[in-house]
């Protein structure tokens, strides 16, 4: 078994913390019915135009695990061209 995380920064242009909630809860939930990830943000709840979210999965190979993690990266940004993505970390656990 091979756990893998993926930390992803985003910059945001919402006007309210409510707002940001939105955007947030959508691509977390989609992404965790796309590709059966575990995701929460993890970072900047506070602050409107930045959140972290982290993405978990568990995989037979490393190499299936981070393909995975990889897939959903370029999903976010061809689903998603109004966020940012600052920084990007893939990681085995």
């Amino acid at each position: 078994m091979y756990v893998y995380a993926c930390r992803i920064q985003l910059f945001l242009t919402a006007q309210s913390l409510k707002e940001k909630r939105g955007v947030v809860k959508s691509v977390l939930a989609r992404s965790r019915n796309r590709f059966n990830v575990a995701a929460a943000e993890v970072e900047h709840h506070d602050r409107k135009d930045t959140a972290v979210l982290a993405f978990v999965t568990v995989a037979a190979s490393g190499i299936q695990a981070r393909s995975l993690l990889q897939h959903l990266e370029t999903w976010l940004v061809e689903e998603r061209p109004d966020l940012e993505i600052a920084a990007v970390e893939i990681e085995e656990r």
